[in-house]
C-alpha cells in the first residue's frame, strides 16, 4: 500500500511521488504552471453545498466527515485514480485550507486508506 500524505498547496517542501490537488476550486495566488500536479481531483472535492455548510468550523468536522464520506461512496470512479496511484508509490493530496486538521484532504486520505485496507483483506 502506497504512502499517502497531505500538504497545504502553499507549502514549499518538495513532493515525493504523485501529487493531486483535491479542492474544487483552484487555490488563490497559485499559478497553474508553478504547481507540478499529476491530477486535479475536482470530482473528489466536497460538494459546494457541503463545503458551505461546513465552513471550516472545527465543531462541525465530525459531521462533515460523515457527509463527505457518503459523497465519496457515491463516486467510486472518481476515487479510482487515487487508489491506483497509491499502488505505484507515494501520493500527496494537496489542499488550500488554513486548518491542517479539519479539512477535506484529511477525510479523503483516511477514506483512501480504508478502501486500500479493505481491498487488501479481500
Amino acid at each position: 500500500m502506497g504512502n499517502i500524505v497531505i500538504r497545504r498547496v502553499y507549502d514549499a517542501e518538495p513532493i515525493n511521488g504523485a501529487a493531486f490537488l483535491v479542492d474544487g476550486m483552484w487555490p488563490r495566488g497559485v499559478r497553474k504552471q508553478d504547481l507540478k500536479l499529476d491530477g486535479w481531483a475536482r470530482d473528489l472535492a466536497p460538494s459546494p453545498e457541503l463545503r458551505r455548510w461546513f465552513g471550516h468550523r472545527p465543531e462541525c468536522f465530525e459531521e462533515f466527515s460523515l457527509r463527505y464520506r457518503r459523497e465519496l461512496d457515491r463516486s467510486p470512479d472518481a476515487v479510482r485514480p487515487l487508489l491506483d496511484a497509491t499502488q505505484r508509490g507515494p501520493v500527496t493530496l494537496l489542499y488550500a485550507a488554513r486548518d491542517t486538521e479539519h479539512n477535506n484532504a484529511v477525510v479523503l486520505r483516511d477514506y483512501i486508506r480504508a478502501r486500500l485496507a479493505t481491498a487488501a483483506r479481500s
